[in-house]
């Protein structure tokens, strides 16, 4: 008989940036935690980084470790939320990079969705595995070497895939018995692995509902990119004499 608290004990890293979606990260990690795991936001940088909901400003979140800080072998799990901006940045950053290597060469298990799937393809590791993403990733996917399925979740040994927030209820609970060590360690399926599904014809309809009936960007939102804009400005007038004094100093022209 399973415990009531069926991830006690066990410590999950979230791997995730400014610009996450804010539901692909706050809804499992309130699950985990429901379920007894210790959980733990791991980022490029100190403090507080911020969610979106698509395009639009949302919640901060702390967080408690940079990943020079953050290792490895202290954690049972890696989730990586998604959104447009959070994953972009990821797969930039050579530390989020490596980090992902070494939780994949240890078995231990993954899970993302949405966009998140970008920094392991940029990490090198999508190369014969079979997954799904957002649907408008499956390119990227199919391009890095993966199989990709256009299905609510994927599991392929230590991975759990899922397509994003439109699929939010299977992936917690299919993330949930992964993180457990429940979940399949067999890849989808044989045919899978040979054909990926086809390209949608559209995109999905949920998020064209969505961006159409999203408020325009607030007066906040705007005075806070105009004090951010003019503080940068200032700080640049002070650094250097002109606009263009900085490129010229880089390229070595006086």
């Amino acid at each position: 008989m399973t415990s009531h608290r069926q991830l006690k004990g066990r410590r999950v890293a979230v791997l995730a940036a400014d610009g996450f979606e804010r539901v692909e990260l706050s809804v499992p990690v309130a699950a985990l935690r429901a379920e007894g795991a210790e959980v733990e936001i791991v980022s490029l940088r100190a403090g507080r980084i911020r969610g979106v909901n698509l395009h639009e400003p949302a919640a901060r979140v702390s967080v408690d470790l940079t990943l020079s800080q953050a290792r490895v072998s202290d954690y049972d799990a890696l989730l990586i939320p998604g959104g447009f901006i959070n994953p972009d940045l990821l797969r930039q950053s050579e530390a989020a990079r490596q980090f992902v290597r070494e939780f994949d060469a240890s078995g231990k298990p993954i899970a993302t969705l949405c966009h998140g799937p970008w920094l392991l393809s940029s990490a090198g590791l999508t190369e014969g595995r079979t997954m799904t993403s957002w649907p408008g990733v499956r390119d990227d996917m199919v391009n890095a070497g993966a199989t990709w399925l256009d299905r609510p979740v994927v599991h392929d040994a230590n991975w759990l895939t899922s397509r994003g927030p439109q699929d939010m209820v299977p992936f917690v609970k299919a993330l949930i018995d992964h993180f457990a060590g429940r979940s399949s360690q067999q890849p989808a399926s044989a045919a899978g692995r040979a054909v990926s599904a086809p390209q949608r014809n559209a995109p999905p309809a949920v998020v064209l509902d969505a961006m159409k009936w999203l408020p325009r960007p607030s007066l906040r939102t705007a005075a806070l990119m105009a004090a951010a804009f003019a503080v940068y400005a200032a700080t640049q007038r002070r650094r250097h004499a002109s606009p263009l004094a900085g490129w010229r100093a880089a390229a070595g022209l006086r």
